[in-house]
């Protein structure tokens, strides 16, 4: 039963009160486990549970009063109850997938809720790309509740995307019937400056009662800080230490600690719970990005609350921090997040709550997964050729596009170097003293090039700079059209020749990443919806993602998760330096600065 069906609480308040009441029996009946209870951080045996028209109808010691002949019956045998997960803060386009594959992928996993914010196919397609996302949420099993994207461009003035969000379209779209809230404000500065565009954006939110997703991601948490969360945002998950989550709960916002394919910030936060004993009913956890092989190979949310307990956070905690706290912050206490009466019937079965295996799985009332097989259908939308054809180069791209020329004369130079950081989305600004040959400046060791290339108006620009980390060697190029958040096409290499056939290979496929090396393509992710996202089955694209893995491996990468590190090169909101097409950004004064520095 899809979102746009399910019927509410109180269409279902008079069947939930005859089974409780014992006057009708219960569709299900699951008995004898031990009930996690998120509200009061019990752990109570021998309980049974009753479900009817997908909701719980009660909970107790003892249901068999609910149960009539057609009654389904689930057994516990001393099994935890715990509520279906839910994902506080995601992009499901980080996943390569569809929402109808994700959520296919998610569920075995006990995701029963997401919170996912579409500002990835926002900025591609604009408000129309937005409804296409929350339209095929809305068609899913589980819970799949839509942020409205608040900022494409994510930096005003230093990208340009392929469409704008306006003030305009927020207030559209929040009236759509999956919008929960605002996505995250990246637009940090705007905030801060009292930027009427930003502003505009979050009253629209408030005025229609939903939540103001926050994306605070300077380390300076004086004046500029207080600044941004006086203008509204409620929750942020850009915090990398404990005195980033600290300072957060202190000002009223919920920390959202994120364990990701790339971003590890749970284990260098959570001490301000375990350690510290804050109150821990305003963390939450979530993923922010998860790729595909991360879906398929380690889990969704349950990798996320295992990782807390390992990291000496109390089980029943780290639970809370997954469910019933994320349903109160976005203000669904009595829809979702509990397992108690008139919420939505989304559980799990575990025979350990540290170790957590995901051992049956319901949701809306009906068994949705059993021993990591999916048991239902996600349906998917039919999705229009102009969400298909998004990677417009203007020409066919050479060598000579990526050259970047010295200075007249120079033998070297002082090259700004983006410096990758592994497992954390900040980067590093560098400087590095680069050789000059044939009037052309060349990387050098550890230091390649990367190109941003313009894709959405065909205008045929390219951007060049350089980056380190990536250890890549011999003459290879990676080009993806997956570029956080403009998402033009990001092409690191160490060849300029490799770099135009793997930016020329992504115009033939309509998107994805490619890698190259000595002329000969080894891995390919085909993404031809918007150049982000696939709609084969997860395990498909997960199987062609480890390819490239591998492929980048092969040229030198060692580099945990290193796909997630190139994707996030030109998201100009997160410090300290990054690539646009409109040059290369320091994020920590939020101006462009020369790739080359100015001879003394």
């Amino acid at each position: 039963m899809s979102e746009q069906n399910f019927p509410s609480w109180p269409e279902t308040a008079p069947k939930l009160i005859d089974v409780a009441a014992g006057r009708a029996p219960a569709d299900t009946v699951i008995r004898q486990g031990i009930w996690v209870n998120v509200h009061t951080r019990e752990l109570l045996p021998d309980h049974d549970i009753a479900i009817v028209a997908g909701r719980f109808a009660y909970v107790g010691p003892d249901a068999s009063y609910c149960i009539g002949p057609e009654t389904q019956i689930i057994e516990a045998k001393g099994r935890y109850m715990i509520p279906g997960l839910c994902d506080a803060h995601m992009h499901i386009e980080s996943g390569m997938l569809t929402p109808a594959e994700f959520a296919r992928a998610v569920i075995p996993h006990g995701t029963t809720s997401m919170f996912t914010d579409p500002h990835e196919i926002a900025n591609v397609l604009g408000l129309d790309g937005v409804r296409y996302m929350h339209d095929e949420a809305l068609m899913q099993p589980v819970n799949i509740f839509t942020q409205m994207p608040s900022c494409a461009p994510s930096a005003p003035g230093l990208e340009t995307t392929g469409h704008e969000i306006s003030p305009e379209d927020v207030e559209e779209a929040m009236n759509w019937p999956g919008i929960i809230g605002l996505g995250e404000m990246m637009n940090f500065p705007g905030v801060a400056n009292g930027d009427p565009k930003m502003l505009a954006e979050i009253a629209a939110t408030q005025r229609a009662g939903k939540t103001v997703g926050g994306h605070y991601a300077s380390p300076d948490l004086g004046p500029d800080f207080a600044a941004y969360v006086a203008g509204g945002p409620a929750d942020d998950h850009e915090g990398t230490c404990e005195a980033d989550a600290i300072a957060r709960v202190r000002q009223g916002m919920r920390s959202m600690m994120r364990l990701g394919s790339a971003w590890y910030d749970v284990e260098s936060q959570i001490t301000a719970v375990t350690e510290k004993g804050l109150d821990p009913r305003n963390f939450i956890l979530c993923t922010d990005d998860c790729h595909s092989g991360t879906l398929v190979n380690d889990g969704h949310m349950n990798r996320v609350v295992r990782h807390a307990i390992a990291c000496g956070c109390d089980p029943v905690i780290a639970l809370q921090m997954a469910t019933i706290n994320t349903a109160t912050h976005f203000g669904l206490e009595r829809e979702i997040g509990s397992i108690t009466p008139g919420r939505r019937a989304d559980l799990i079965l575990t025979s350990s709550l540290a170790e957590l295996p995901i051992e049956v799985v319901v949701a809306r009332g009906r068994i949705v997964a059993e021993t990591g097989a999916i048991k239902v259908e996600c349906p998917h939308y039919d999705w229009p050729a102009s969400a298909r054809g998004t990677v417009h180069l203007g020409h066919k791209l050479t060598a000579k596009d990526f050259e970047l020329a010295a200075p007249e004369g120079a033998n070297a130079v002082t090259a700004n170097v983006i410096g990758v950081v592994e497992n954390q989305a900040p980067t590093k600004a560098l400087q590095a003293e680069l050789p000059v040959r044939n009037g052309l400046v060349e990387g050098t060791g550890d230091i390649c090039q990367i190109a941003l290339v313009e894709r959405h108006r065909a205008t045929g620009g390219v951007t060049n700079a350089f980056v380190s980390g990536f250890g890549y060697a011999g003459r290879m190029a990676m080009a993806s059209t997956v570029a956080h958040d403009s998402h033009h096409m990001i092409v690191v290499g160490t060849d300029r020749e490799q770099m135009a056939l793997a930016a020329n290979r992504l115009a033939q496929v309509g998107g994805g990443i490619t890698l190259y090396k000595d002329g000969n393509e080894l891995a390919l992710v085909e993404l031809p919806i918007a150049g982000l996202m696939s709609d084969s089955p997860a395990t498909e694209v997960a199987a062609r993602a480890q390819v490239m893995m591998e492929a980048m491996a092969a040229c030198g990468c060692s580099l945990n998760n290193a796909y997630m590190q190139h994707s996030l090169l030109a998201l100009v909101v997160i410090p300290e330096l990054r690539i646009s097409d409109l040059g290369l950004v320091d994020v920590r004064t939020f101006q462009k600065i020369p790739v080359i520095e100015p001879a003394q």
